[in-house]
């Protein structure tokens, strides 16, 4: 039995709108509800009926008579009975309000109903702002109005309950648990699809949605909506341009397919189960998977049948479309396609993005072509229709998401928008990550952020001055102190000493850490001075939880002897990684009942594996040894962001070796309320284009025969890998003379060619770049513009490097180390509206020849930079005089393993610490006094040093 009657998608004739304007909506005040005797006196002030069944319950406060919105939720939590029936078995909303805020909850749980805001933001729904609702600026309005004046109106209550409203499994137990938007998640949809609805394809929408938005809601939401969308039956009430361009056609679905990308196969499988639990009908909703198969084919499939509108996928499954349409040719199914894009960033500027348009583009659309009958296809045609794949398709539809957009996304997606005479693109819609902070629904972790310096000296042990280019030999220097063992090793300390004091007892004991490293061979070599610096403090038994993993992608050297992910983890494999790590043994059953439990896993070292869109709620301190800037820095920080219970702000802690605490709060600007950028300048373009034209490398007759020779290569090879492959000698033989010329000017030994050289190919990609970005924003429709593209991005692929590029320091040697905390601060961000992002600019310019300087002026700058004023306790006591034993030298080349030669080590080290004892008083006392965690630190750096720098000497390389 039907107990409600929905709005029809489409509306051909009023009379089908009768059962719908059937439906009875009423609004019954201070309604007696308990059926249990104790309560008979209960009342609700509102409850929101259809068709004599009650879907909503409303307590409102007034602050005049001293209550508020606290009132209201502390009401339903202690005087509400959550078993009564009217709770229990019919309401699916629980709205607390006063005149500034309106919170609601799905479901009473006593004290443990959780409320969630329903407000529109402070500036207003979708724009940037923080919590809260913005003030009336009417006579007789309230800050909430919107609900009963938006919400609660008829059609729109009747449109949430039908698409919004969901039961969705809980993946613990078998209940259900009821999703009722967000007031942000409502607006946004509405918005997007009523202006989809009247203006049809051909358009780009940004969605800034921060962490904390709900986003895959959202876009399960959109996804569903956008699959049944229909258009207006009177053409009056469209976009007239878009109608007589055929985007929209009165009365009939607005797309005919809906495609959800993601360009990450984990966030492709959490976005697919989302979609598709929001589905109500079978058969809607189709995953393109690698388990059932190669995905062009599946992907073909699914754009070839009518059923099937929402299609999931990731990014990089079009490429392989294109190429199985090449051999299979297939009929898609439809015209017309919304492309919503989750995580969206610059990938979707890349070839894979532009292969998304080259299969979809343009379908069912009339030709632009003014000659339907002809069949001379010059070589300038398909230039122009290469460029044509790249600009924006009157048949596709972006709706982008990201919640840290670059210029380059804005420009892209985003909405171009000119307030007093400035023109700006901004997005769509907004939800910044200021009202989700203020909200609860993240954390903020740039509140509590320490900063650590470390100071160096070091020595230049080379017989002769060396001539270097001190920007590469301080690169080399930084990175020699860095990497360095007594600098890991104190930094270990810090880390360890640090997550036991802070963060081991946090959350109940669950907290989890990830240390930041800047490469894959600084992330295994972190990581082993944390377990190793854990067994010398025999953390390792008093603390059983304190496991270390680490993850790095593919294998590299290490000591001599090559490694991996894997193995660094006992044998873990890679997949298993995340939930080693998320394991706690405080809620394992088994371990409560008396059982062991599984090995615990607190401290995580990654090399930008994990740094993005890894969810792991119980990550509360952070140790940074890596440069971060600009988003990946918004990126890195914001794996503390995510809410947990027993989770709060105070539990998050950020400790930083490198970075200063402004430049991160720089960092985090743009994306805390909302990013703009002004527009690129198409002249960009050829100022960058007359540049590499410029140099005496390229020839237009060149350029020709290899555009002629690719486009007839592409069509032999027909989607075929390996027929490509094969028909590669012809196109590098083409390239061939470019080559030989560039090559005689780079190995000119006249500085002027020699740099003209280097200038070219700077030149060269940046125009590359700036093309692939700019052709998708601006029509050029230019064919030299696109040969010069699709020539020279070959081209850069085949030119030479100087052979001399690289630089040697030689010998050096670290005298002194120092690592000193140098502050703590709250960096958090005060709202200041939106910031302007940086977008393309000119000035590409040339690698320049750099002077050089003698390596021990480079090494004395360096010490003058990072250096301090270092102690006696600063110093790497009877270092050289121990390295110089001949039984220790003897030791380190006969032992493989640095445990075993300090056996020999400790005690010759031990023994020189006592010859100098009178010259470093105060370091011997230290060292010989009660601290013994200062001689286990020192001794362990000093021998790891010493077994290194022998065996090397000795001719036992081990690969650094």
């Amino acid at each position: 039995m039907r107990v409600a009657y929905f709005k029809p998608n489409l509306v051909a004739d009023p009379a089908i709108l009768a059962p719908y304007r059937a439906n009875r909506l009423t609004v019954v005040r201070e309604l007696p509800y308990a059926t249990k005797q104790a309560d008979k006196d209960h009342r609700l002030d509102l409850t929101l009926f259809l068709n004599g069944i009650p879907l909503a319950t409303a307590e409102l406060k007034n602050p005049l008579t001293g209550q508020g919105v606290e009132h209201a939720k502390e009401q339903y939590r202690s005087d509400r009975d959550a078993t009564e029936l009217i709770f229990a078995k019919r309401v699916i909303a629980n709205f607390a309000i006063d005149p500034d805020l309106v919170f609601v909850t799905t479901q009473l749980k006593g004290r443990n109903t959780r409320f969630l805001p329903f407000n529109t933001g402070s500036e207003g729904p979708g724009l940037p702002g923080g919590a809260g609702n913005p003030a009336p600026t009417a006579f007789g309005k309230y800050a909430t109005s919107y609900l009963w004046e938006q919400v609660w109106e008829w059609e729109n209550w009747l449109d949430l309950l039908e698409r919004f409203v969901h039961q969705q499994k809980q993946k613990k137990g078998a209940g259900r648990t009821t999703i009722f938007p967000r007031f942000h998640q409502w607006d946004a949809v509405k918005k997007l699809t009523t202006h989809a609805a009247r203006h049809g394809s051909g358009q780009n929408y940004l969605i800034m949605a921060s962490a904390g938005s709900g986003k895959s809601n959202t876009i399960g939401w959109l996804a569903h909506r956008l699959s049944d969308l229909h258009a207006d039956t009177d053409p009056r009430a469209l976009d007239q341009e878009a109608v007589a361009e055929g985007r929209i056609t009165p009365g009939e679905p607005v797309f005919d397919k809906i495609i959800v990308i993601t360009d990450r196969r984990n966030l492709d499988a959490q976005l697919r189960e989302t979609v598709g639990s929001f589905s109500r009908t079978a058969g809607l909703v189709v995953k393109i998977d690698e388990k059932s198969g190669a995905k062009g084919e599946q992907l073909a499939r699914a754009l070839s049948r009518d059923t099937g509108k929402i299609v999931t996928v990731t990014l990089h499954s079009f490429p392989a479309l294109l190429d199985y349409i090449k051999r299979s040719p297939t009929e898609i199914a439809g015209s017309r396609f919304a492309i919503v894009v989750d995580e969206a960033h610059s990938s979707q500027s890349g070839d894979a993005a532009t292969a998304v348009k080259s299969a979809l583009r343009d379908l069912g659309l009339d030709s632009d072509s003014e000659d339907p009958g002809a069949t001379t296809v010059t070589l300038t045609d398909q230039l122009k229709e290469k460029a044509e794949e790249r600009s924006q398709a009157a048949n596709l539809s972006y709706f982008a998401f990201t919640a840290t957009p670059k210029a380059k996304t804005l420009e892209l997606f985003g909405t171009r928008d000119t307030k007093a005479g400035e023109t700006k693109y901004r997005p769509f819609h907004t939800y910044s990550m200021r009202q989700a902070i203020e909200e609860g629904f993240i954390l903020d972790p740039l509140r509590n952020y320490v900063t650590y310096n470390t100071y160096w000296r070091l020595v230049n042990q080379n017989p002769d001055e060396k001539e270097v280019e001190p920007s590469k030999a301080n690169g080399l220097l930084a990175r020699y102190a860095l990497t360095h063992d007594s600098t890991v090793a104190q930094h270990a300390q810090v880390i360890v000493e640090h997550f036991v004091t802070h963060t081991r007892g946090r959350l109940g004991g669950r907290a989890k850490s990830m240390v930041v490293t800047a490469s894959r061979q600084s992330a295994v070599q972190m990581a082993r001075a944390i377990k190793s610096y854990i067994k010398d403090r025999d953390y390792d038994t008093k603390y059983p939880e304190l496991g270390v993993l680490v993850a790095f992608s593919g294998s590299l050297t290490v000591d001599g002897e090559e490694t991996t992910e894997s193995k660094e983890n006992g044998g873990l494999a890679e997949s298993a990684l995340p939930a080693a790590f998320a394991y706690t043994r405080a809620d394992d059953k088994a371990v409560k009942a008396g059982g062991r439990g599984k090995p615990e896993y607190k401290i995580l070292v990654v090399a930008e594996k994990y740094q993005t869109g890894f969810d792991q709620p119980l990550l509360t301190t952070m140790y940074v040894n890596k440069t971060l800037t600009g988003i990946a820095a918004v990126q890195t920080l914001s794996r503390l962001n995510r809410t947990a219970e027993r989770k709060a702000q105070s539990d998050l802690a950020v400790l930083d070796f490198v970075n200063n605490a402004e430049d991160i709060r720089d960092a985090f600007r743009p994306y805390f309320e909302e990013a703009n950028t002004l527009p690129s300048d198409p002249n960009l373009l050829y100022t960058a284009q007359g540049r590499v034209m410029s140099a005496p490398v390229l020839t237009e007759q060149e350029m020709d025969a290899f555009t002629a020779a690719y486009f007839e290569a592409e069509q032999k090879a027909g989607g075929s890998q390996t027929k490509w492959e094969k028909l590669h000698a012809e196109l590098y033989r083409l390239l061939a003379p470019a080559v030989e010329r560039f090559t005689a000017l780079m190995e000119s030994a006249d500085e002027e060619e020699a740099e003209t050289a280097e200038d070219f190919r700077s030149d060269l990609n940046d125009y590359v770049r700036k093309y692939g970005f700019l052709a998708q924003i601006v029509p050029y429709q230019d064919a030299e513009l696109e040969r010069l593209h699709l020539y020279g991005r070959h081209l850069l692929n085949r030119l030479p490097r100087r052979a001399d590029g690289g630089v040697d320091i030689g010998e050096v040697d670290l005298s002194h180390m120092r690592v000193e905390q140098t502050g703590e601060y709250d960096v958090s961000l005060s709202p200041e509206g939106a910031a302007d992002l940086k977008g393309f600019g000119d000035g590409a310019g040339g690698a320049k020849e750099a002077e050089k300087s003698p390596l021990s002026e480079v090494i004395e700058q360096f010490n003058e930079k990072f250096g301090t004023e270092f102690t006696e306790q600063d110093v790497l006591p009877a270092y050289q005089a121990t390295t110089a034993d001949p039984r220790v030298r003897a030791a380190a080349v006969a032992n493989n393993d640095v445990e075993n030669f300090g056996l020999v080590f400790d005690d010759v080290f031990e023994d020189k610490m006592a010859d100098h004892i009178n010259a470093m008083a105060g370091l011997g006392r230290r060292y010989f006094g009660s601290d013994k965690d200062f001689k286990s630190s020192l001794d362990r750096s000093a021998r790891r040093a010493a077994w290194r720098m022998i065996r090397r000497e000795e001719g036992v390389d081990d690969g650094f």
